[in-house]
């Protein structure tokens, strides 16, 4: 947005900046100054840069601050910014100059509408920790290090981080012996920095997927195990195994060294509920995640990178190890159709498209009576798996809230049988809603649930892959409600790394919904995850000012737009020096 000239006025009382535009083209919509700004954050801020520059974890030291002030411009402009010169320098003095040093104003999208969300309710913002910050010894990875970047982030008001307690690091080589010493340091440092605690109990295995930079196996005594029976593991149609997690078709096997794989899980939990007990009294843990299948969420591992899934296929049913297709026999004897014991055999593969295969194109078998009774049953196990595991976390952290995850498979959402979310567990056609029941379970075992993709526009999806028919807005909608309507908190998480106005828009739109006339808003968000990006001063400016909006507070920059093409730009209250 060019801007022939830009003035700097001083209050006595308090430092207000106020530009005016000058013969601004007529075109441009009306703008209506900037009454003052608050920068508090600002002075915080170099606070912030100097911690940044002191310790070496591969951030690098921020540049010296140009003395611009950057204007918001539309993207097909080009940048201009205007020095500080002439008689507008001469009225600042040291402290001032200080100030506007350190002033970085970040770019906007053009027009960008924004909701004011001050004093809306205070929505608190975790989060996630590296994948490795704890090593396979289960020691802290460069514990100096760590501590500066989680002081950063108290800084700015974080209400605290997320951990995963990886089983395959604590029960790596025996059973039912469990090294917590890594995770007791780390939590000991998370402590003495006033931080809560969201922690993640990961039963699964870290690598091979989006976002995956390190590789954390499942135990190696359960490995062991799985090459004389690989039928611990899920199976696809063709009998490739997936090691990321176990199947839920051994939950009461008695196939791990004499016990079932929720026995495993609950002596995992129960042994750190005992051995981190002093953090539980402390107060610092707000909550626990409990894994319940790949990545920590509950759903089938049916769309795995390792075996050559690529975005957006449907991927595949992943019940053929023995385990479930034993369970699949006896449902259909009991339904009286022994012929009903298998899986559908027209349903494609990994990177098929809905249409292309008989099972899932519109008017396709998953809409008979065959399909109808093998996608109750795969979806039933899911929700069995969950409340078997839920119920035993409540006898293991009795008094301490729980959650679980949910993936957000978005894409085939346009179509009539979200072949995506049915390969995944989630029986939800476009005739019935498959998050319901889950949502039910949930309240039965008062757990929280987490959802992800809140970040996420459906308009993006239409132009970057049409093809795929995702539509994530319809989808977050449609799991929030069936979350709110049986009263149990929602939580959530970004599904891609945002580091963007727009994106932290839309996860603030979708955590704090317009007029709803219940008030409902999610009990928490983990921002996925402390990075060398997310910490350049740039990125981490955007970032602190979304979240101060989740908590409610007011910003200087707001830009909202008006019906008539009004442009106000944000009023933030007096300037605290």
């Amino acid at each position: 947005m060019a801007i022939s000239s830009v003035q700097f006025l001083l209050n006595s009382k308090s430092l207000n900046l106020v530009f005016a535009a000058v013969s601004a083209p007529s075109v441009l919509p009306r703008r209506i100054p900037l009454a003052s700004v608050r920068v508090s954050s600002l002075l915080r801020w170099r606070s912030v840069e100097r911690n940044l520059c002191r310790f070496d974890c591969g951030f690098g030291a921020f540049g010296a601050p140009s003395r611009v002030l950057a204007v918001v411009r539309d993207r097909e402009e080009s940048t201009e910014a205007y020095s500080l010169g002439g008689d507008s320098m001469d009225i600042l003095d040291d402290d001032s100059m200080d100030i506007v040093d350190s002033i970085g104003v970040v770019d906007a999208p053009p027009k960008l509408r924004e909701r004011d969300f001050a004093g809306t309710p205070y929505v608190p913002v975790y989060v996630m920790l590296p994948l490795g910050v704890i090593d396979m010894s289960c020691n802290v990875v460069d514990p100096e290090g760590l501590t500066n970047q989680l002081r950063i982030l108290k800084s700015i008001n974080v209400d605290g981080v997320m951990i995963d307690c990886w089983w395959g690091i604590v029960e790596a080589d025996t059973p039912q012996l469990y090294n917590w010493n890594g995770y007791k340091t780390l939590f000991k440092i998370v402590r003495d920095l006033n931080l809560k605690l969201q922690i993640v109990m990961s039963f699964h295995e870290c690598g091979g997927n989006i976002g995956d930079d390190v590789h954390i196996p499942l135990p190696r005594w359960v490995t062991e195990i799985a090459q004389s029976n690989p039928d611990i593991y899920f199976t696809d149609r063709e009998g490739g195994r997936n090691s990321e997690c176990l199947s839920w078709g051994i939950d009461k096997e008695r196939v791990l060294r004499g016990r079932t794989a929720v026995e495993v899980y609950f002596d995992y939990m129960r042994s750190f509920r005992v051995e981190l007990d002093e953090f539980f009294v402390d107060g610092i843990i707000s909550e626990i995640e409990i894994g319940l299948g790949p990545c920590g969420e509950l759903r089938y591992p049916s769309y795995p990178a390792r075996h050559g899934w690529r975005y957006p296929g449907i991927g595949e049913f992943q019940c053929y190890d023995k385990y479930l297709m034993k369970s699949l026999n006896k449902a259909a004897e009991v339904r009286g159709h022994l012929f009903w014991a298998k899986g559908p055999d027209n349903a494609g593969c990994y990177n098929s498209s809905p249409h292309e295969t008989g099972f899932f194109r519109d008017g396709g078998d998953y809409d008979s009576y065959y399909g109808r009774f093998f996608l109750n049953w795969y979806s039933q196990l899911l929700v069995d798996h969950g409340d078997r595991v839920l119920a035993l976390a409540n006898l293991a952290f009795e008094g301490t809230s729980i959650a679980a995850k949910l993936s957000g498979i978005h894409w085939w959402y346009k179509t009539a049988s979200h072949a995506a979310e049915l390969t995944a567990g989630f029986y939800n056609p476009s005739n019935r809603d498959g998050y319901a029941p889950i949502a039910a379970m949930l309240r039965k075992r008062g757990a929280a649930m987490n959802f992800t993709c809140v970040e996420l526009r459906t308009l993006d999806q239409h132009e970057d892959f049409p093809e795929a028919l995702a539509d994530p807005e319809g989808l977050v909608w449609q799991v929030l409600n069936a979350a709110w309507d049986v009263s149990i908190p929602v939580a959530s998480e970004n599904a891609l790394p945002c580091y963007d106005r727009e994106g932290y828009n839309k996860i603030l739109e979708s955590a704090k919904p317009f007029n709803d006339p219940d008030c409902r808003h999610l009990s928490a968000f983990t921002y996925l995850r402390l990075s060398q990006v997310l910490m350049e001063k740039h990125n981490f400016l955007e970032f602190e000012r979304f979240v101060k909006r989740m908590h409610g507070e007011a910003v200087a920059d707001l830009q909202i737009i008006l019906e008539d093409g009004t442009e106000l730009q944000g009023i933030d209250g007096q300037v605290t020096v």
